[in-house]
């Protein structure tokens, strides 16, 4: 089933039940089932090839099985797969044009950005590094540096900063 939305099936709808007159009820067996790790990711334009004043452009990604949870959040990336259109469905079926929402099915993902693991130090950073960690005001140093063209709002920039360095290990 390559659909956004699953309803099990409650009645048998064979034409030999129906025609017998058979009111039996379907029950899905997960355990029969075979569950396919699905993921939907937005594809964004990076920054420097954005034109001026503009918004990036973006793109819907299925990713299907081991594709799944190769890409984070902030990753370059090439990726390949099928450009196909989004069918409607329901109501929204019914009120259908010639336009259609479309998304890749990702086939193959090749990322590009380095990991925070790969990153060479040199000795002049280390040394910055370890000059900031001496500094107590290196929290309110950091929040600052966010927008530095908005004035005040220092509690609103803290929280930025955390959200940009915090997060949680991925298991």
């Amino acid at each position: 089933i390559k659909q956004r939305q699953f309803t099990p099936l409650t009645e048998c709808p064979s034409e030999a039940c129906q025609q017998n007159n058979v009111k039996g009820k379907l029950y899905m067996q997960t355990r029969a089932s075979k569950f396919l790790a699905f993921q939907e990711v937005k594809l964004q334009e990076l920054t420097d090839q954005v034109p001026v004043g503009h918004i990036p452009r973006t793109m819907t990604l299925h990713m299907y099985g081991a594709a799944c949870r190769q890409l984070t959040p902030g990753d370059v990336a090439n990726v390949t797969g099928i450009f196909l259109p989004m069918p409607y469905t329901g109501f929204r079926a019914l009120r259908a044009g010639l336009l259609t929402d479309t998304y890749l099915d990702v086939q193959y993902v090749h990322r590009l950005k380095k990991q925070y693991d790969e990153i060479e130090m040199t000795p002049e950073d280390e040394q910055i590094i370890e000059q900031l960690k001496q500094d107590p005001n290196v929290y309110s140093h950091l929040a600052r540096s966010i927008a530095p063209e908005i004035y005040g709002h220092d509690d609103v920039k803290k929280v930025l900063l955390l959200l940009l360095v915090g997060g949680v290990n991925k298991t």
